[in-house]
């Protein structure tokens, strides 16, 4: 792609908001309880044009507004109807109608979803006979991919790229800002000859391109990281199963970066679905 390769003149910038979902150590052990045969770590969750922020707010404070809601939106709370999110439990009218009203809303923002999902069967699978307890978290492999691949959507829309991320705790926020800096100085961390066919961009292409550190943010105070949260579920989740209807209704509003790219395309560029070989030759469950 040698078009991205050169810097453009930018006009505008967009916003990275990530959250993660599952845990980033490559021996985690899933709940035993779990039937969906998901077990997997992913970063991601919206690009955002900068001169958007104020029309995605307005339609997130009319939504709040209208339930009453004066606490973080939490995807996890809200599909487990747990804590705040009980009251869902307690009248299936009026959780129909919520489920229903927070899907509208996801479609109509202005926003783009993206992610990096690595399943970590796989991930093992590939990588823990050969390193073994030298095997990277697994946050260090989908936080290179995921800037990456923003940075790459971005450059396309002659934006610069801005990331802000949800705060997990001082070593886990460390890493970002670890990972952060090598990127820029030393570009993609992985062996180029196994990742040469995605067109890794060079160290001098992400100084320029993203604009200085990763900010930390939490769930209380940025609804952006809320949005983030709310959109990286639907598109883990549809690494395991087709058809799955949150995700497919983000699809058909084009408001995931699959939706915009050619089919062709979306391999190289598009949501990243890493070491899903057991899942694409079904040897593993799935929902």
């Amino acid at each position: 792609m040698s078009q991205i390769e050169s810097r453009k003149t930018f006009v505008t910038t967009l916003q990275l908001y990530l959250d993660d979902s599952g845990s980033r150590f490559p021996d985690h052990k899933p709940d035993a309880a779990r039937a969906d045969g998901m077990d997997s770590f992913a970063l991601g969750g919206m690009l955002i044009d900068k001169a958007d922020r104020k029309l995605a707010l307005e339609h997130f404070d009319a939504f709040v507004s209208r339930w009453g809601i004066d606490y973080p939106l939490h995807s996890t709370k809200i599909r487990g109807r747990r804590d705040k999110f009980r009251w869902l439990g307690q009248d299936a009218v009026q959780a129909e109608r919520f489920y229903r009203e927070l899907g509208e809303l996801l479609v109509s923002l202005p926003v783009t979803g993206i992610a990096c999902v690595i399943d970590r069967p796989g991930y093992n699978g590939r990588y823990a006979e050969k390193y073994g307890e030298q095997r990277w978290l697994m946050c260090k492999t989908a936080y290179a991919i995921l800037i990456e691949r923003s940075l790459k959507f971005a450059i396309t829309a002659g934006a610069d790229l801005e990331v802000f991320f949800e705060e997990a705790g001082k070593q886990e926020d460390r890493a970002v800002h670890a990972y952060h800096k090598s990127l820029k100085v030393d570009g993609m961390p992985f062996d180029q000859g196994n990742s040469s066919e995605y067109s890794g961009l060079k160290p001098e292409v992400f100084e320029n391109g993203v604009l200085g550190d990763p900010q930390r943010v939490t769930k209380k105070g940025s609804p952006l990281i809320q949005i983030a949260d709310l959109y990286l579920y639907p598109m883990v989740k549809a690494g395991y199963q087709d058809g799955y209807p949150p995700y497919d209704q983000l699809f058909a509003a084009n408001r995931v970066i699959d939706a915009l790219l050619p089919e062709d395309c979306r391999a190289s560029l598009g949501i990243k679905y890493s070491c899903f070989d057991l899942i694409q030759k079904g040897e593993r469950p799935g929902d």
